[in-house]
């Protein structure tokens, strides 16, 4: 049962604390996608009062830290597992120690190999990331230097690359493509297949390609798409020196992409319809999880047709524009809704980095949705704006306008 994993791999960290062999404990995976705080971490420090359990709180721009008395920060930890995040892992010089909570699963505690070397108990420590820095492809794309400090002007480049890497961890886990206990040999003995549509320069195709190798240990193919052949073949340069294996950059458009062959599926601010082009080959591809960040919104602005309470509102264009965004998105999501996907709409990047920072993730769903009321939704959203015509409904061959 789930609460009988939890008290068990509990009961393996307050022992390790009582015994003085905790390494570090992470918490990771959060069950919302957009939730604020995307990784806890705690370890053991000497202070000058005595033994504390370190917990950093990781947000997008900021790290957390408290040093609680040991009983309290077991209790923080207690009260995360199984209810914010679905993984926690225990690492100690005797073994280590992972518990899973997964949708529709009962809990589990899977255990490996001790740590290495004694436990660091020094006060002062840098910020974990899942994309080291010293990564050579951030430094041949110009992120970092030699020594692997930040480029000037840089750093919003290189919080979006970790920001986009944590985002994507508990979509992965939920869909079922990662699971940091299963042997991922025996569940999927095919690469991982995964399709970056209008990659540009292909910071996050890097990225993703290198922490997917990591988490789940087995081979993964991931093709890049890009209409500039001058970033093609620098990235599939950078690829080359850096050792990237399974990773290559190709010279097309979103729309003219094969739709099949993707258990992952990401387009990044792809213009306008483009979007819609890359949800559709997601489901075409019958991917397991879609990923955009949709960016222009002109297909609907000049359809709507506000009910009359908004009419006064909608007068103002940065008003109206808005709006056909937010109509835009809402039919996007609700469309994956029918077509069997899971979506959730969420801030990407802090709007202080750039306008454009809203993602659309989907999960595909394992039990069959309910299409008929999904389609009935779909249709009066439409219809309350006067929206008859929209490029993902049309791709998709759904018509907005039957039965209204």
């Amino acid at each position: 049962m789930a609460a009988d994993a939890k008290q068990e791999w509990l009961d393996g960290v307050a022992e390790a604390l009582g015994e003085g062999t905790l390494v570090k404990i992470t918490l990771g995976a959060p069950r919302r996608p957009d939730a604020e705080v995307r990784k806890v971490l705690a370890r053991p420090v000497d202070l000058r009062g005595g033994r504390r359990l370190q917990v950093v709180w990781q947000l997008a721009t900021h790290d957390v830290t408290k040093n609680l008395e040991p009983g309290e920060g077991v209790a923080r930890i207690s009260e995360l597992i199984g209810t914010d995040f679905c993984i926690g892992n225990l690492f100690t010089t005797r073994r280590t120690a992972q518990v899973e909570f997964r949708k529709g699963r009962a809990g589990r505690v899977t255990y490996g190999a001790a740590v290495a070397g004694e436990p660091d108990t020094a006060h002062d420590r840098r910020r974990e990331r899942a994309i080291s820095a010293d990564r050579p492809w951030l430094r041949d794309l110009g992120v970092t230097a030699a020594d692997g400090s930040v480029c000037r002007g840089q750093e919003s480049k290189l919080r979006q690359i970790h920001r986009f890497v944590e985002l994507m961890d508990p979509l992965l886990v939920e869909s079922g493509l990662v699971g940091a206990s299963t042997s991922s040999e025996e569940s999927f003995p095919e690469p991982l297949r995964v399709w970056d549509m209008g990659c540009g320069k292909g910071y996050l195709t890097f990225a993703l390609h290198e922490h997917l190798r990591m988490r789940t240990g087995r081979p993964v193919r991931t093709r890049g798409i890009e209409a500039r052949p001058a970033l093609v073949d620098l990235a599939n340069r950078v690829a080359r020196e850096s050792g990237c294996d399974g990773l290559e950059f190709l010279s097309g458009t979103i729309a003219n992409v094969p739709r099949d062959g993707a258990d992952v599926l990401v387009a990044l601010h792809a213009c306008d319809t483009a979007t819609d082009d890359a949800l559709a080959a997601g489901v075409a591809s019958k991917a397991r999880m879609i990923v955009v960040s949709p960016c222009c919104h002109r297909e609907i602005r000049s359809q709507l047709v506000p009910p009359p309470v908004l009419q006064g509102p909608l007068r103002h264009g940065i008003l109206l524009e808005r709006e056909a965004e937010f109509v835009t998105d809402g039919l996007r999501a609700g469309l994956l809704d029918w077509a069997g996907w899971d979506p959730r709409v969420f801030e990407f990047v802090s709007s202080e980095h750039t306008a454009k920072n809203l993602m659309i993730a989907a999960v595909r769903r394992r039990e069959s949705p309910d299409p008929a009321a999904a389609a009935r939704r779909v249709r009066e959203f439409a219809g309350f704006y006067g929206v008859r015509r929209q490029h993902l409904s049309g791709v998709l061959g759904f018509d907005l306008a039957e039965g209204v």
